[in-house]
């Protein structure tokens, strides 16, 4: 089981991203676009870096829903390879079984 702290952390920037999604893309649009004086440019830029670190996506690391594991975690399932192992094995997951030849 991962630290509670940890996991709290990760719920946390995905509440931020959420709420800043749309800001960052707005500014993200204007700093992307060509055709925008570099004077506008240069502020989209600086009102993206005054956001909150947190607020971008790809600080967010996928986590298991079950032990907040950080590694080994399938992206279909958002769980770790153990918690997988385990669900499967108790027959918790339909049409996964343990494998045996």
């Amino acid at each position: 089981m991962a630290k509670k702290s940890s996991v709290e952390r990760e719920l946390k920037r995905e509440r931020l991203a959420k709420q800043f999604a749309a800001k960052r893309a707005a500014l993200k649009a204007v700093i992307a676009n060509r055709e925008t004086s570099p004077e506008d440019r240069i502020v989209a830029v600086m009102k993206l870096a005054q956001l909150p670190r947190n607020s971008a996506r790809i600080r967010q690391r996928i986590r298991c829903q079950v032990s907040g594991r950080p590694r080994g975690v399938y992206r279909k399932f958002r769980l770790s390879r153990i918690a997988l192992r385990e669900l499967a094995s108790r027959g918790q997951i339909p049409g996964m079984v343990k494998s045996s030849w």
